[in-house]
């Protein structure tokens, strides 16, 4: 503990460095007032390790107790706030925290040799660096079950001996293949072609060596009858041994592969149980891996968790103004597998909000249960029942009840036909009176009566009886007066007049009626004036 003795100086920040320059000024502004030295390395941890989470540990109180309650009167300054909060709400004294204090203790620690008497320089930077190496390891495994790192690891050796794997047992087909090329159409497995390979070895051993714990009765005798007529080459033994090496190496890596996924399942389940359960450990820990961390991978949201593993092909879609993806790494999820095309992208994005719900209770949750995560799957897996069935139920709350439906009722409506639709005619409002229709019939009738006598007057000149000349104004005047006869002799427009079906029809005969004795009439006329002709061209 040092006791400020000029606190005038204090109130210049920006000249407080000044003050600290040498041992002799700092003395001037600071004086010890009491020092006690830890015991060990361990007291020493738990100390610095308490004052890092703002926490009091047991000897501060003490010393608190003893030196500063009798000087309660004065200000403390703290270089934490938050532990100069928890030391007035216990102790009950008043502490300060401003940019001055920081400046203070920043000069404290710039001459700390020269204030303290009695610590060698050496001793004091061993002390430094030995309580920052345990500071550091504490932090790291501070929760040994709750390191990802590992899990990155194992995830990435995962695929890398994928690789391997699939390298060598190609290798290892197309080597013995030239010896005995049917087997790789026989034996499909690999693990069990190069369990086979090994045991065998050349192939007319097939004959005498007994492969029954390796392959089924069935497959094995039609290794044996392909192996007496194989077309493969010969080869010699070196060949062979290094051939059985190869396969040494793969059932090798292929068991190591085993037990690596096993400890990778057990850690995930350890480490993010929930969102083990949601996605599967593989499509987990390759979510974790990608991100970083677990904690890293909390703070994406529900729309980077479905999109990780595709950026590239959702900036190259934003980039030439296309459709963007719809998953990433979780495309490999059994729910999202096990959805139609046309659903795939509904499911992903479902099951990217609930991924992101369970892994931030993993990574910030103090619970290690897998409830949330076994609750969630089954919302997902409920709307992806929905949406295959297409059914009326609806997704319950909490996912664990059963699904309700409203009740039927059945609302009966009579419709009466409306036959105001089928006629396009308009609609008459009144009948026509009999009187009208009558006398229609009796103008009709004397017209008719006069096209008689005009067609008797035309036959009788065609007998040959003389008849006048007449001048050309007369017979053109005789012809106008027709025309404005049958000009009024004809219906006025008797589509639009209001009449029903039967009227109507009536008078579109009528008018057909009048067409034809016009036509007859003009033709009548031509042939007068025909014979007219002739016969003054006979006279001359």
């Amino acid at each position: 503990f040092l006791q400020v003795l000029n606190e005038k100086k204090l109130q210049e920040v920006d000249s407080l460095w000044k003050e600290f320059e040498t041992p002799e000024k700092a003395n001037k502004i600071v004086k010890l007032k009491h020092f006690e030295k830890f015991q060990d390395t361990t007291e020493a941890l738990a100390a610095s390790t308490a004052l890092v989470e703002g926490k009091l540990s047991k000897n501060l109180k003490k010393i608190l107790k003893k030196i500063v309650a009798k000087d309660a009167h004065e200000q403390l300054a703290v270089a934490d706030a938050k532990l100069g909060g928890v030391i007035k709400e216990k102790l009950n004294l008043s502490c300060i925290h401003s940019p001055m204090v920081t400046e203070l203790m920043r000069g404290i620690r710039s001459q700390i040799e020269g204030l303290i008497t009695g610590l060698p320089s050496r001793e004091m930077a061993a002390m430094c660096l030995g309580l920052a190496h345990s500071l550091s390891r504490y932090k790291l495994k501070f929760s040994p079950d709750k390191v990802d790192t590992m899990i990155i690891q194992a995830i990435s050796l995962l695929d890398d001996l994928d690789k391997e794997l699939n390298n060598y047992i190609m290798r290892c087909r197309e080597w013995y293949g030239w010896h005995f090329p049917e087997l790789g159409k026989i034996i499909t497995d690999n693990l069990t072609y190069c369990k086979c390979v090994r045991k065998v070895g050349d192939r007319s051993n097939f004959a005498s060596t007994d492969v029954s714990d390796i392959l089924p009765e069935e497959i094995e005798e039609d290794v044996k009858a392909a192996a007496e007529i194989s077309m493969g080459t010969e080869v010699s033994e070196e060949d062979i041994n290094n051939i059985i090496h190869l396969c040494d190496q793969v059932i090798e890596i292929s068991e190591y592969r085993t037990q690596l996924y096993d400890y990778l399942k057990n850690r995930m389940m350890a480490i993010a149980p929930n969102l083990t359960i949601m996605v599967g450990e593989l499509v987990g820990a390759r979510l974790i891996a990608h991100a970083g961390s677990l904690l890293n991978l909390a703070k994406h949201p529900a729309s980077t968790v479905q999109l990780l593993g595709a950026e590239k092909a959702l900036f190259r879609a934003l980039k030439t103004k296309r459709d963007t993806p719809k998953f990433g790494l979780i495309y490999h999820a059994s729910l999202v597998g096990q959805s139609n095309t046309k659903n795939k992208g509904k499911i992903s994005r479902m099951l990217a909000a609930k991924t992101a719900l369970t892994i931030r209770y993993d990574a910030l949750g103090e619970n290690t249960s897998a409830e949330m995560g076994a609750e969630n799957r089954l919302k997902v897996e409920t709307r992806l029942r929905h949406l295959e069935e297409r059914g009326i139920r609806r997704i319950s709350g909490t996912g664990k009840a059963l699904a309700k439906t409203d009740k039927y009722q059945n609302k009966s409506e009579v419709k009466v036909f409306d036959p105001s639709g089928d006629s396009t005619l308009p609609v008459v409002s009144k009948k026509r009176k009999i009187q009208e229709v009558d006398e229609q019939d009796t103008e009709v009738a004397v017209k008719a009566k006069k096209f008689k006598a005009e067609m008797k007057e035309g036959a009788a000149v065609e007998d040959g009886e003389p008849v006048k000349k007449k001048k050309k104004k007369k017979d053109k005047e005789k012809q106008a007066e027709e025309e404005m006869v049958l000009s009024e002799e004809l219906p006025t427009s008797p589509i639009t007049e209001p009449c029903c079906l039967a009227t109507h029809v009536a008078l579109l005969l009528r008018y057909a009626l009048f067409m034809a004795t016009f036509v007859c009439l003009q033709n009548t006329e031509k042939k007068k004036k025909k014979k007219k002709k002739m016969k003054d061209e006979g006279e001359d």
